[in-house]
């Protein structure tokens, strides 16, 4: 999620012998300096505004360097199976009779908050959390996330890639019912040395996250819970 460190044992250790390296944006420079020396690495980020390499040139590549080399990284950020394409570049690579490895990841969704000292649940307030999108048009036909629903299904919502759409999913929560004072905060580069953070309540977090000039990557989370922080 950003803090070189939070990077597991496996990881490391397949990073230090890997013969090519296909990774995204945000990555710590600190990672791609464990790969050898042989290793070929090739840059694939994807940044909204930002020229990016398609997804499919992304397929092709994963599919050639598995073709030419034995050990082949493919580094995302976080978990690369939440709100990734980790699983359509595995399945892709397996109609190829291509062998993958999955090394799980620590998700920013809940190392974010945890370094803010933010329980995502508590025995005392919150038995439940909801991890969810907020990438998704808000001028979307039939947008697939039905925030007002969500608005009393869960004791916390952490999310993803929410920020510029933040006014709209915040009404949509209140319009569904969450109570307007509902702590909230959005964490902007979390885990590293550029974190910052605003915290309010519901229906204040948007127009302070558009005051203080909030850009991505942040998380987003919402919820009682937050009045749990150590």
């Amino acid at each position: 999620p950003g803090d070189p460190e939070l990077l597991t044992v496996k990881a490391k250790r397949l990073l230090m012998q890997c013969d090519a390296l296909i990774y995204d944006s945000l990555v710590p420079k600190e990672l791609l300096d464990l790969a050898p020396s042989f290793c070929e690495c090739h840059f694939v980020g994807k940044r909204k505004g930002h020229h990016s390499v398609s997804q499919v040139n992304i397929n092709d590549l994963l599919v050639l360097m598995a073709s030419r080399h034995a050990c082949v990284v493919r580094l995302k950020g976080g978990d690369p199976f939440l709100f990734g394409r980790g699983a359509e570049e595995a399945s892709y690579l397996i109609n190829f009779g291509i062998k993958v490895e999955v090394v799980p990841g620590v998700t920013a969704g809940i190392a974010v908050p945890a370094y803010l000292g933010i329980p995502v649940t508590h025995r005392l307030g919150a038995s439940s959390v909801t991890f969810v999108t907020g990438h998704e048009g808000v001028d979307k036909k039939r947008p697939s996330v039905n925030w007002q629903a969500l608005a009393k299904a869960s004791d916390g919502i952490v999310i993803y890639m929410g920020i510029n759409n933040l006014t709209y999913i915040t009404k949509e929560l209140i319009d569904g019912g969450l109570d307007p004072d509902t702590p909230s905060v959005v964490v902007q580069q979390g885990t590293v040395i550029g974190q910052k953070f605003i915290k309010s309540n519901l229906s204040l977090i948007a127009q302070k996250v558009s005051i203080q000039g909030f850009i991505s990557p942040s998380i987003v989370m919402i919820g009682k819970v937050i009045n749990y922080q150590i």
